[in-house]
């Protein structure tokens, strides 16, 4: 549960994160995405976060086609990058498939920008 200095926080982090584009507000989506659980912080830190949050963007974006949001198999292909990526960086288990849920919706409302960028 989030207390009123990480919600302003994580508003402060999104305003910004409007405020920008390219790659560096990707990262931003994915870090709040992975630093909504509280637990998450205190296990692996910030700064651990920025990686894992900058290898999805750089990983996802990689695997990401126009259509994988209603193609299974590549869906499932990200899905298991996702979860390979947070067991790399330590993330904690019992906490992986929230997180994943959460990057794979992230990821889809960032894929039009993606693809058209492509």
């Amino acid at each position: 549960h989030r207390t009123a200095y990480q919600t302003r926080e994580a508003d402060e982090r999104r305003d910004a994160a409007r405020r920008r584009s390219g790659p560096e507000c990707r990262r931003g989506r994915f870090y709040d995405a992975l630093a909504a659980i509280d637990s998450v912080v205190e296990a692996i830190g910030k700064d651990e976060l920025k990686v894992i949050a900058a290898e999805l963007v750089t990983q996802v974006r990689k695997s990401v086609t126009i259509d994988w949001t209603v193609r299974e198999g590549a869906r499932a292909k990200i899905k298991v990058m996702v979860k390979r990526i947070l067991r790399k960086h330590g993330y904690p288990p019992d906490l992986e498939e929230e997180a994943t849920k959460t990057v794979l919706a992230q990821a889809e409302l960032l894929c039009a920008e993606w693809t058209e960028a492509a």
